[in-house]
């Protein structure tokens, strides 16, 4: 068995916590009440973008109690490193997406290049709408893909984030909270 860089095995005691789960919960509790209100009554699409919204979007998904459908798409610029890169498609949805409304759900809102692909895709398959949701909105001050999301949870610093979905190096997904290192 391969040991663990000490790099990643140190990151949790070397990074600052910004929000605690208890903080997370509560502030996805509040976003899926106010996706509800616009989205209820559309039967939408929710798509996790793979790896990091998928614990965003299971959040989201105990909180709503209306029918929908729920696929994912994967499309990544990070794969196991700390910056971005090319765009890289991994999977596209096989629901149909032409007439539906999409609820897009990532981790985060950084750079929107990813996110940005992502609801060019779904205006490319003729959704009827396109709406976008994440966990974090960073505090940057130029982004060079989306620049704003419909909906998001918490605000950060310009910090490499983990935790709660997000990851350092594939690792600390499962952080407790989300934490800046």
């Amino acid at each position: 068995m391969a040991e663990l860089d000490p790099d990643i095995a140190t990151a949790l005691e070397r990074s600052s916590q910004l929000y605690t789960l208890e903080q997370v919960d509560h502030a996805l509790e509040m976003l899926a009440a106010q996706i509800a209100k616009d989205l209820a009554d559309k039967h939408p699409i929710v798509l996790p973008i793979m790896n990091g919204g998928l614990a965003t979007a299971a959040a989201l998904l105990r909180h709503f109690t209306f029918p929908l459908q729920q696929d994912y798409l994967h499309i990544t610029r990070y794969r196991d490193t700390t910056s971005g890169g090319e765009t890289q498609w991994i999977y596209r949805p096989r629901l149909e997406i032409s007439g539906r409304h999409v609820l897009l759900v990532d981790d985060l809102l950084d750079h929107g290049i990813t996110l940005q692909a992502a609801v060019d895709y779904c205006s490319d398959q003729d959704a009827s709408s396109v709406k976008t949701a994440v966990l974090i909105v960073k505090d940057l001050r130029l982004r060079p893909g989306l620049q704003t999301v419909d909906y998001h949870a918490l605000d950060a610093p310009d910090e490499y984030l983990f935790g709660c979905g997000m990851d350092y190096k594939t690792y600390w997904r499962n952080a407790p909270g989300i934490f800046a290192i």
